[in-house]
């Protein structure tokens, strides 16, 4: 059996041992931290990553309620140059335990899925929670997925896109066009 990768920073919560008014979790990431945390998310640099989470017990598993603010820098696409954002989430999700007799459904039964619904419970299988995996998941779905420095685009960068394409595909295309001439 394979274990779980080790987490990049410990925001480790044990249920059986958070009191029933909750507890708070602060994280706040030192510069080999942030170097993970820009290596694992593939940008160039993470300056500043914190959390606060007030997290409180919730049927059986939890509640981690908080914010997130980092500041980071990717590359951008077009020029491939840096370019700094700022990133502040609100963060809000449950961790119910798994039923414990939670069989499959059979084929052809019908299921219930309430579309009205947020945000689904992510199920937890033990007497612990991870929250630097959901630290982490809400920075990569808060990165810009195409950072670009203002004004940039590709006309900008004065390229000829006007050039005739090279390739077998160009070299079909370009027999296409005289056999059409044929006809």
């Amino acid at each position: 059996m394979s274990r779980a990768p080790e987490p990049i920073f410990d925001a480790v919560v044990r249920i059986d041992k958070l009191p029933a008014a909750g507890r708070s979790v602060n994280v706040e990431a030192d510069e080999a931290t942030r170097a993970a945390i820009a290596a694992a998310m593939n940008i160039l640099s993470v300056e500043h990553f914190s959390a606060r989470l007030t997290v409180t017990p919730l049927r059986g598993g939890l509640r981690a309620l908080g914010h997130l603010d980092a500041a980071v820098t990717q590359a951008s696409i077009v020029s491939f140059e840096p370019v700094a954002q700022r990133i502040a989430e609100d963060i809000d999700r449950v961790f119910l335990p798994a039923p414990r007799d939670h069989t499959p459904p059979a084929p052809g039964s019908e299921v219930f899925i309430d579309l009205e619904d947020e945000d689904f419970p992510d199920h937890i299988d033990g007497p612990e929670v991870d929250l630097s995996a959901l630290l982490l998941e809400t920075l990569a779905l808060a990165l810009d997925p195409y950072p670009r420095r203002e004004g940039e685009s590709l006309e900008a960068l004065d390229l000829t896109l006007d050039e005739p394409e090279a390739g077998p595909f160009a070299k079909l295309a370009a027999l296409k066009g005289g056999q059409d001439d044929k006809d």
